[in-house]
């Protein structure tokens, strides 16, 4: 239980929460000024916009740290994952790009008032994008149909766009779109928070809808990955799931808003959590374990080295980030 391997494969489920929590909320900010409206809806976009400054690519650390876990600790895996969902992850650091560039080009834009709705635009597009393909991509992780024979990956070349990863897509944007008007329901008030509040409780039963559906139409494309995620521990942690998620609904509706800020980072952390449970102890489902996949030894001691050290210094830079850097308002919005 205690292997390095396992270790390894915690490492990278952290990676994946931290990277959704922070991250998530981040594209969740850039989907709700695409569909920011009513009387504040020009506000509604400056607070998400000055919300984001601080941190609008520190977040990607989270997913540069998933991706090095994975090559250097899981090299096979990584292999195999990279060589077949090459056009959905590609598509991923397109958006991500598209999406960083976009933010700085409107920052740098405002004295050319005309280019700031177009840079804009293409924040809010890169924002839906992006959390959709990484959602496919993730979910066609676990459909069975990555095949390793010979030591060699097979897979269909479309493989990767089916119903099930499709609704994955989804719940990767409802991810994102759930936890940024939850968070800015901490970082707002009057009636700019009673704004955020309601587009909230609405993504978190967009969200529960979505996830629901996805577990019959596994059950269709991918019913080794359904079987697994339906029998315990990883039943144990959805439910926990599907609690956290009924407990945030009704501390946003009673307006507990840091309370619920709490509930919906958990509610997506175990998620993820049990999305990984069905998973173990597969790296590729039916065809490659973790342990299969793992990197040798002293590999796995080495990166375990530079992990403690990496986190000593990273750790609190990130904690002064968050809590302490607060930026400058945006003033000239579209």
């Amino acid at each position: 239980m205690w292997s390095l391997e396992n270790l390894a494969g915690g490492a990278v489920l952290l990676g994946l929460v931290m990277y959704a929590v922070f991250g998530g909320a981040d594209f969740g900010g850039g989907i709700w000024t695409a569909f920011a409206s009513g009387p504040l809806a020009r506000e509604q976009r400056e607070s998400l916009f000055h919300a984001i400054g601080p941190v609008w690519e520190t977040n990607h650390v989270w997913l540069i740290f998933v991706v090095v876990t994975l090559f250097t600790c899981f090299p096979t895996g990584f292999g195999a994952l990279f060589t077949v969902l090459l056009v959905p992850l590609v598509i991923v650091l397109i958006g991500i790009n598209f999406r960083g560039a976009a933010f700085a080009f409107r920052h740098f834009g405002r004295r050319g008032r005309d280019h700031i709705p177009f840079m804009a635009g293409i924040f809010a597009v890169s924002s839906i994008l992006t959390p959709f393909a990484l959602g496919m991509a993730v979910t066609a992780s676990v459909t069975g149909k990555i095949l390793l024979i010979d030591g060699r990956v097979h897979a269909e070349p479309w493989f990767w766009l089916s119903p099930f990863t499709l609704v994955g897509g989804l719940v990767g944007m409802g991810v994102c779109a759930y936890l940024a008007p939850i968070y800015m329901a901490v970082r707002t008030d009057g009636e700019l928070r009673e704004d955020f509040r309601p587009r909230g409780i609405i993504a978190g039963l967009a969200l529960g809808i979505l996830t629901a559906v996805e577990v019959p139409v596994a059950m269709m494309d991918a019913p080794l990955f359904a079987g697994r995620l339906l029998a315990s521990p990883a039943a144990f942690v959805v439910v926990l799931a599907v609690i956290f998620g009924i407990a945030t609904q009704i501390l946003l509706w009673k307006s507990r808003f840091l309370s619920a800020q709490i509930g919906a980072a958990g509610t997506v952390g175990l998620t993820i959590t049990g999305f990984v449970a069905a998973m173990y102890p597969d790296f590729l489902a039916g065809q490659l374990t973790l342990a299969g996949a793992a990197a040798p030894h002293a590999t796995l001691v080495a990166y375990f080295a530079i992990l403690a050290v990496g986190t000593i210094i990273l750790v609190p830079s990130l904690l002064f980030l968050y809590w302490t850097f607060r930026g400058e308002p945006d003033t000239e919005l579209p």
